[in-house]
């Protein structure tokens, strides 16, 4: 988790050159670590950074409770609902990761629609949020990301059915573990 959040920061800092404001919107599960690790380290290289937390920390997988707790105890905190004020200059989604199986309905999905309807460029991690990993099917929404970094190798659900249309620009974070493995 710790080396994928950093692959991601570091592509979240090259998209945004001299930008500075960022919100994260980290999931309840493994992605929502992701995210939060992302937070941290753009937050450690002085950007402006918004996390916006849909899910229970009491819920939280052991690592992803250990990102969040890290996040807290940096000096980061967590929003419940999408803040006011200008457009971010990048939102990284953070919600849901490879193991999405179920449609995206509800307050997740209502999520995803700002997210989408907000004007700011998107960073997805792993795969954009609502997008089947394998099939590229969307599961009832699912995030136009201009940029994913995925972890470790390519997801064919990048590649295949709606993903090319979800995906945007795919950077590949193969976070130090060899190929042939």
């Amino acid at each position: 988790m710790e080396r994928a959040g950093l692959a991601a920061a570091e592509v979240a800092r090259n998209l945004l050159g001299e930008r500075s404001r960022v919100l994260v919107l980290a999931g309840p599960g493994n992605n929502g670590g992701d995210a939060f690790v992302v937070a941290r380290h753009l937050r450690s290289w002085w950007f402006d950074v918004d996390v916006l937390f849909a899910g229970d920390a009491a819920k939280l997988p052991l690592d992803a409770a250990d990102a969040l707790a890290a996040w807290c105890e940096s000096g980061g905190a967590c929003l419940v609902d999408w803040p006011d004020g200008p457009p971010h200059d990048l939102v990284i989604d953070g919600l849901f990761g490879i193991g999405l199986q179920r449609p995206l309905a509800g307050a997740m999905a209502a999520l995803v629609e700002r997210a989408n309807a907000c004007g700011s460029r998107i960073l997805a991690l792993d795969v954009p949020s609502g997008l089947d990993a394998d099939t590229g099917r969307v599961l009832g929404t699912a995030i136009r990301a201009d940029d994913t970094v995925t972890f470790i190798a390519l997801k064919p659900g990048l590649l295949t059915l709606d993903g090319p249309d979800h995906a945007g620009a795919v950077h590949v974070a193969d976070l130090g573990i060899d190929r042939a493995l």
